[in-house]
């Protein structure tokens, strides 16, 4: 039998398995799993766009203020 996957939480940094029997990966719990929600709702991560569709999409929202 071979070994599971070992991944570190984004969260915390504590191991975690990556297999069916951890519903919550890659977190290793629901806990780190809803900080990292709230990081995202606060706009403390961010996919970075292209600059030239933000400016055309920044213009449409301002024409709605």
């Amino acid at each position: 039998m071979h070994k599971p996957l070992i991944v570190k939480c984004p969260t915390c940094g504590a191991p975690v398995e990556w297999t069916p029997a951890t519903p919550t990966r890659p977190f290793c719990s629901e806990r780190c799993k809803l900080i990292d929600l709230g990081a995202w709702a606060a706009e403390e991560h961010a996919i970075p766009g292209d600059p030239l569709n933000d400016e055309l999409f920044s213009e449409d929202l301002d024409k709605h203020s």
